[in-house]
């Protein structure tokens, strides 16, 4: 997939954009692997304009990385300096591995959802006894804190500015 094409007015824009962003990538003594491919790809699906670290001290390998994120992931080279490549692709993930269905299995479930069953283990009273397991059932406004207690969600105070107009 060759990489995007841009006008230097594109390039402008969405390098002052990226001025201020901290790298979301580090590519590291491996170099480009597929775990860092997908996660680039995974950034890029999320925020559209990345930077990402690359640790080496060849310029020529940088330059290499760089040109094959681009090509791999379809995106937009915006800027090189240094060690820092700035990357930018509108639009979902690309690769087979970051499709919806292959991240259902690993997506976080809803804050607040509806009753859920959390098992809680507190250590045991004695030492060297057996932790206990208790199964709580928490409801979408409920928490278990680390005490293994559950707690009701408190409602949000409002300003004395909110209060004054409701």
């Amino acid at each position: 997939m060759p990489a995007l094409q841009l006008n230097p007015a594109q390039r402008s824009e969405l390098r002052s954009r990226a001025h201020g962003l901290n790298p979301v990538v580090m590519i590291g003594a491996e170099g480009l692997t597929r775990a860092v491919l997908a996660e680039i790809d995974r950034s890029l699906a999320a925020h559209e304009l990345i930077k990402i670290r690359v640790f080496g001290d060849e310029r020529d390998t940088r330059i290499a990385i760089y040109e094959a994120i681009c090509d791999e992931l379809g995106a937009a080279p915006i800027q090189h300096i240094g060690k820092l490549l700035v990357v930018w692709r509108p639009g979902p993930a690309r690769l087979k591995e970051n499709q919806p269905q292959d991240l259902g299995r690993m997506a976080p479930a809803r804050r607040g959802a509806a009753p859920r069953t959390v098992t809680v283990r507190k250590p045991a009273a004695k030492p060297g006894g057996r932790p206990t397991r208790n199964e709580v059932r928490v409801l979408g406004n409920e928490r278990v804190t680390a005490g293994g207690n559950v707690k009701r969600a408190r409602s949000r105070q409002a300003s004395q500015k909110k209060k004054s107009l409701g």
